[in-house]
């Protein structure tokens, strides 16, 4: 039972791109500078370019499943939890990127990756356009 998995693919996207311009411009907004403002913006672009690659209403061209994209967005999370600890990164730097990981830990975990919403499903399935 997928009760908990309620945010469709189409819906995932729309919060992509909301992240992804979080990730570039909050770190400067909280007055971050080097690697820790850089990470977060190049984590952002990275968002923005692999979403739109993904298999789902806001992409661009469908190369990347969308099963895939979520591998990578647990990639990243990943990479947001360790390197506070890796860079010895404290306050305000250090919630910032644990906070950052567990939204996007949350909204992987909440998706529901087999919904009907995935634009290759939508494009393979007959209408009465192209029956």
């Amino acid at each position: 039972m997928n009760t908990v998995r309620f945010l469709t693919p189409t819906l995932h996207g729309a919060l992509d791109y909301a992240a992804a311009a979080a990730l570039i411009v909050l770190p400067f907004l909280l007055g971050f500078d080097g690697l820790a403002l850089w990470l977060s913006v190049i984590g952002g672009v990275g968002l923005i370019g692999y979403s739109l690659l993904t298999d789902y209403t806001f992409s661009a061209v469908s190369l990347i499943a969308f099963k895939a994209h979520l591998v990578l967005d647990l990639a990243a999370a990943a990479v947001f939890i360790a390197a506070p600890f890796v860079f010895g990164w404290t306050g305000l730097v250090l919630g910032y990127y644990l906070v950052m990981a567990a939204g996007v830990i949350a909204v992987v975990v909440l998706t529901n990756p087999d919904s009907q919403s995935s634009d290759s499903r939508r494009r393979n399935s007959p209408t009465r356009d192209n029956i």
